[in-house]
């Protein structure tokens, strides 16, 4: 039998594991027995996952005695929003889903947040069970329990925290990811290695031919570690009221690049690796880290095939969709700024500051600018 990992997420009532176990698929069934599924269930999924996966998790839900209703919606970031959340509460109302029914998220982050911000809502809350298909989501976006959907002002703007009864990985569901959702998904692990631990980061540096070639222990190590450091941060601090905002690096301007470019043009990851560079240039701007660690983040974001470079967006913009982030507190723009590996600030940035460092930075590009300058340090010591 293939190996299995577990992870506990104890949060008392709310408490559930995640388990990490090549194969898993062709092993569903003892999972849904020993979770005590009955009756109906709804699996959320998109058009691409269901072409490789809706069949197996229907048999087993079949074997099961559960009747289930597969609900197979288009892929894609744009396609998380409100108007799809009322389509999957059209299905589980027609369908006569009750409050013990599941519903089964079998996806990417998109299917997660979107089935999992359904169950919260419909009936005031049903069960549901992560089956994540994308590297993203396994190492990731499947854990915490933030479900939502996105505005067009702003990513994530509408959402519940609602945790899943279980997590479920198979990690031999990423050999059909396509490629550049794979390289995607490596943004994610980065960023638990630069908030968190440095072990990871050097992994991930000392073995990216394993794991742009998709190799089972490189893909094994960086997914159990990075669902070890998201448990321990979730179990901390589980509605983001203070130790989990460090889950934000590169999400800040990330998640402005992907609103400006109408969820189409960025994919998320890849708007979070250049999030990480460009906050990372703003944290040495601000005289809060070494210029070798903005470079050693940009050799790693790089190395495994993400962009590392803004897209030609004005200043005014970037700072206008950051204002409408769910992460700004009283009016107030607050990001995570690394201060070296493993250790990370969350401080407000006010926008002269910001619009200063932007036209330094993009100016003369980020990789051939000097150290910042005296004065610069001056700046810095008005938000430390």
């Amino acid at each position: 039998m293939a190996s299995l990992s577990t992870v506990s997420v104890s949060l008392g009532e709310r408490s559930y594991e995640i388990v990490i176990q090549p194969g898993l698929l062709n092993r569903l069934a003892t999972r849904v027995r020993e979770l005590g599924v009955k009756g109906k269930a709804a699996v959320v999924t998109d058009r691409h996952v269901a072409r490789y996966y809706l069949a197996p998790v229907l048999r087993a839900l079949s074997s099961c005695a559960v009747k289930a209703v597969p609900i197979v919606l288009p892929p894609g970031e744009q396609f998380k929003t409100l108007t799809t959340v009322k389509k999957i509460l059209d299905v589980l109302a027609r369908c006569r889903l009750e409050r013990s029914s599941f519903v089964f998220a079998l996806g990417g982050g998109v299917i997660g947040d979107l089935a999992g911000f359904t169950a919260a809502v419909y009936q005031r809350g049903i069960p549901f069970v992560q089956i994540p298909t994308t590297l993203i989501a396994q190492s990731d976006s499947s854990v915490g329990g933030k479900t939502g959907v996105d505005h067009r002002l702003g990513k994530n703007l509408i959402g519940a925290f609602y945790q899943p009864k279980a997590v479920w990985i198979d990690p031999l569901t990423l050999r059909t990811l396509p490629k550049r959702q794979w390289v995607a998904g490596l943004a994610e692990v980065i960023k638990y290695g630069v908030i968190a631990d440095e072990r990871l980061l050097s992994y991930v540096e000392r073995h990216v031919s394993g794991l742009l070639k998709r190799q089972p222990l490189a893909m094994a190590v960086v997914i159990k570690r990075s669902c070890e450091i998201k448990a321990e941060i979730v179990m901390a601090d589980e509605r983001e009221s203070d130790r989990r905002r460090v889950l934000n690096f590169g999400h800040t301007i990330g998640h402005a690049l992907e609103t400006l470019g109408g969820y189409r043009s960025l994919i998320h990851g890849e708007a979070v690796g250049i999030g990480m560079v460009e906050e990372a240039d703003l944290a040495c701007f601000l005289g809060i880290c070494e210029r070798s660690l903005v470079e050693r983040i940009r050799r790693v974001v790089r190395a495994v095939g993400l962009p590392d470079r803004m897209p030609r967006w004005s200043s005014a913009k970037v700072w206008n969709a950051m204002l409408h982030d769910k992460k700004v507190s009283g009016g107030q723009v607050v990001g995570v700024w690394p201060v070296s590996i493993g250790q990370v600030r969350i401080l407000p940035i006010d926008e002269p500051t910001f619009h200063r460092w932007y036209r330094d930075a993009h100016r003369h590009g980020i990789a051939g600018r000097k150290e910042a300058r005296e004065g610069r340090f001056a700046v810095a010591r008005r938000f430390v």
